[in-house]
């Protein structure tokens, strides 16, 4: 099973208290919450991307961390990932780790970035039952601002229209970009149909509220 999650940011003591409001009462009270989570949902079998912050601490915090979790792990690169640069630090832990990549997950193309990709790959791909074929997860803006500006495009771009060669007609346009925020999942890495879910219920919510 392919799961995904970002911005975990395991040691990050201030998201408790500014940007984030996690409300945890220390950085290890919200790493324990955050591995206590991802176990409760992750087998050793299961394929876990995360998109990027993973922690904020040193290369052996991060890897004590990193032995304690399930799962077969890949990692895109967010803008936090200086325990990388350590040495000490030993990458086997990971599969791979990229700046990007694309992936396919039940005949799905998967761009995988930490940051969000307005204009995707495959972003006009429908499969034979007129059904997009390609989506686009992302984290690093956590629930901020610049996630309200993002939503604000991606409701722009699907109220627009032009022709699909695909059929020929004028139709709307796809824009299924998906930010896998920890918090938006309560910490647990989701599949990409839990994060299609999670997705549309969100916006459902922000779209009543206007």
């Amino acid at each position: 099973m392919k799961l995904f999650i970002s911005d975990l940011h395991f040691f990050h003591r201030n998201l408790n208290t500014k940007m984030d409001m996690r409300g945890f009462e220390d950085e290890f009270q919200m790493n324990e919450y955050i591995i206590e989570r991802w176990n409760k949902k992750v087998t050793n079998k299961d394929e876990v991307y995360i998109l990027g912050d993973f922690s904020f601490g040193d290369a052996v915090k991060t890897q004590e961390v990193l032995d304690r979790l399930k799962g077969r792990l890949y990692l895109i690169k967010g803008n936090h990932e200086k325990y990388l640069d350590f040495r000490r630090f030993d990458t086997s832990r990971f599969i791979w780790v990229k700046d990007y990549e694309e992936i396919h997950d039940n005949k799905r193309k998967i761009i995988l970035s930490h940051y969000p990709i307005m204009c995707y790959n495959g972003q006009y791909r429908f499969d034979g039952d007129n059904n997009p074929k390609t989506y686009m997860l992302y984290g690093h803006v956590h629930n901020t601002y610049d996630e309200v500006l993002i939503n604000n495009y991606i409701n722009m771009v699907r109220n627009s229209k032009k022709l699909m060669l695909h059929t020929g007609e004028e139709d709307n346009i796809p824009c299924n970009m998906i930010n896998c925020f920890c918090m938006f999942s309560d910490y647990q890495p989701l599949t990409l149909d839990e994060w299609i879910e999670v997705d549309r219920e969100r916006r459902e919510k922000m779209n009543s509220s206007i």
